[in-house]
């Protein structure tokens, strides 16, 4: 994921493209309206409730920011992964100590 990408995709939407969840405005036939309505109430609870596609979401976010971090500050990236691999060994450790006794 480049960082245009991750531009669009915060870029607001146009004034002539909904999102998925939201349900249209002047709309007079109730039939019509409560469609609508449903629909955009099960688009909601699809984008709430589809956890695998958030944590997949938000973990490309997370590589996306960790490579731009890492191409402006390759030390301080460095630091932060010497960091994180002492913090994950810890763990592991205690939780190795805690099961063998």
């Amino acid at each position: 994921m480049t960082n245009s990408e991750i531009s669009r995709r915060r870029s607001a939407p146009t004034m002539d493209t909904l999102p998925k969840t939201a349900v249209p405005a002047g709309i007079v036939d109730a039939r019509e309206s409560a469609r609508a309505e449903l629909k955009a109430a099960l688009a909601a609870i699809e984008v709430k409730g589809n956890f695998p596609r958030r944590i997949d979401n938000a973990s490309k976010r997370a590589i996306a920011k960790a490579r731009v971090f890492a191409d402006r500050n390759p030390a301080a990236a460095a630091a932060a992964a010497v960091a994180l691999a002492v913090v994950v060994g810890g763990v592991v450790w205690v939780a190795a100590r805690a099961a063998s006794r």
